[in-house]
């Protein structure tokens, strides 16, 4: 392809002074985690425990009012910001009186209690020690994953603000370069081993990197295949990240990040199925349950790169590497397509009304039933060079 590098990203350069054109100045989400004082965190805890004690002198059982976010009818659609939670959201009432919920209260007040200290001494505990602070109370993990981040959303608080982190699951690889908020420098250029997720991505500065794209991968098999064939370096200057997966939060706030710094092309390489689809739409729209942290959390610009369901036809990809649908997939599908952000996207509807009609899906992997490096030597240096996204 030596011969060919000069023409080779024409599409990809195209598109980035496109996207450059569109850009904001400024970005919402960065100026809104620094607004919020360590003394404005602080007294909006002390608001709704100043309301708990007024309960309890008026002799009324206190009661929590958490934004659901659960629910659909409490999310809109706004195409420069993904899914964003309504003003006008229901909420659901846990009552310390009441055998169902009154755990939760209890849960709720302690997790409070270790922010409102945390806020004050300027330190930062990640979510699994506020497990093991009191795991009897807790009960699980994902309890106070939930819990965090209702309070998060009750107090309308950028969860970083809250002073707790997450262990980040995500990975990521190129040509990229920042420093952490303690100084470190962080090298992603390795061709042999990726990068963690930072878990503090506020913290981040200084990123530099000569990247023409970013690109998110759905698994992190694909994601290490693409390494170990030194995918970044081969073919141009790149960033390489994943989520393994349904991504983490702070996989979404890097990608963020990165686009906030960068404004280069961000693509997604997923599985040609509804949960790939249901992926990628968490980077390009968010999700329903992170909804009130919208602005820090979706990057609307995301394209999909692959795997197409138009592509398992026009490259013929053999039968057998082919999955026939099951009854969950045609409901996922079926869900996806009522999605309030495919109104805007006649391209994306189109592949998944494709996908609808051949009742057949693929995982990106069968490419290599065409060659074992298809996806590598052809697919992905092709579907770069002439615009083969949508």
């Amino acid at each position: 392809m030596g011969t060919h590098g000069a023409h080779l990203f024409s599409e990809i350069d195209k598109l980035r002074v496109q996207l450059l054109r569109n850009v904001q100045v400024g970005s919402d989400c960065e100026g809104a985690e620094g607004e919020i004082s360590h003394r404005e965190i602080l007294t909006r805890i002390e608001g709704v425990i100043l309301g708990i004690v007024t309960s309890l002198s008026e002799d009324e059982a206190p009661v929590l009012a958490l934004p659901n976010r659960s629910s659909w009818a409490n999310v809109n659609f706004d195409s420069a910001i993904g899914l964003q939670m309504s003003s006008r959201r229901s909420v659901t009432a846990v009552r310390s009186d009441c055998p169902s919920s009154v755990t939760k209260f209890a849960q709720i007040l302690k997790i409070m209690s270790v922010i409102y200290r945390l806020v004050q001494s300027d330190s930062y505990a990640t979510k699994r020690d506020i497990y093991y602070n009191n795991t009897q109370l807790f009960g699980s993990q994902a309890t106070v994953d939930s819990i965090v981040d209702d309070i998060s959303c009750m107090l309308k608080i950028p969860r970083r603000s809250l002073h707790v982190l997450a262990t980040s699951k995500g990975l990521i690889s190129g040509d990229l370069c920042y420093l952490e908020e303690d100084g470190t420098r962080i090298d992603c250029h390795s061709s042999s081993a990726a990068v963690s997720v930072s878990s503090n991505i506020g913290g981040i500065r200084n990123i530099v990197s000569s990247a023409k794209f970013v690109m998110i991968v759905e698994k992190d098999a694909t994601f290490q295949r693409l390494l170990d064939g030194d995918f970044c370096a081969k073919l141009s200057p790149c960033i390489m990240i994943t989520g393994k997966g349904v991504p983490d939060v702070n996989s979404r706030l890097m990608v963020r990040k990165i686009w906030d710094a960068l404004h280069i092309p961000i693509f997604a390489l997923v599985d040609a199925d509804p949960h790939g689809i249901e992926i990628m739409c968490i980077y390009k729209y968010g999700s329903v349950a992170m909804s009130f942290e919208a602005q820090s959390l979706t990057v609307p610009s995301v394209m999909w790169l692959g795997l197409l369901p138009s592509d398992l036809q026009r490259l013929r990809v053999p039968e057998e590497a082919l999955i026939p649908f099951t009854k969950r997939d045609e409901s996922k599908l079926n869900s996806l397509l009522k999605r309030p952000y495919l109104t805007g996207q006649p391209d994306w509807q189109r592949e998944m009304e494709l996908m609808q009609q051949s009742k057949v899906k693929a995982e990106i992997q069968s490419l290599a039933a065409i060659a074992p490096d298809f996806l590598t030597s052809i697919y992905l240096p092709n579907k770069l060079r002439y615009g083969g996204w949508v």
